[in-house]
């Protein structure tokens, strides 16, 4: 289940970035395809993290040295603006479905770099937990 939640963090963070472009073609349409998707993604894997958590408990890291206090680093900054990310995003999802444009793009300004900073470090921390 661990590999699920990094294929979700990295589909949300593929998402993100094609939105994104999508958007700066000003392909609404398309940019709202791709926003859907990856608030879905987001939710999914929010759900299965939540339920492995709640199944394994937490996985303790092997790494020493330097590659621990990457990983930790890394691990800290993910963590403190996951919790935001949530919040964030159904904001600024919640201003587009409105059609509250100015407010959207207001908020999608912090909500978009944020939300892929943690989809691509979740991958990360996913690779180096599971995989080193």
């Amino acid at each position: 289940m661990a590999g699920l939640n990094a294929i979700l963090n990295g589909l949300s963070a593929i998402l993100l970035m094609m939105g994104f472009l999508a958007v700066r073609r000003r392909d609404i349409k398309t940019h709202r395809l791709y926003m859907l998707s990856a608030f879905t993604c987001s939710v999914l894997f929010l759900i299965s993290y939540l339920v492995y958590h709640f199944r394994v408990g937490s996985v303790k890291f092997q790494g020493t040295g330097t590659i621990r206090i990457v990983y930790f680093t890394i691990l800290i900054s993910h963590t403190i603006l996951a919790v935001t990310v949530p919040f964030l995003a159904s904001i600024t999802l919640f201003r587009a479905l409105k059609e509250r444009f100015p407010g959207h793009r207001a908020i999608a300004r912090w909500t978009l770099p944020i939300w892929l900073y943690v989809s691509v470090t979740g991958v990360i921390v996913y690779l180096m937990l599971y995989q080193m």
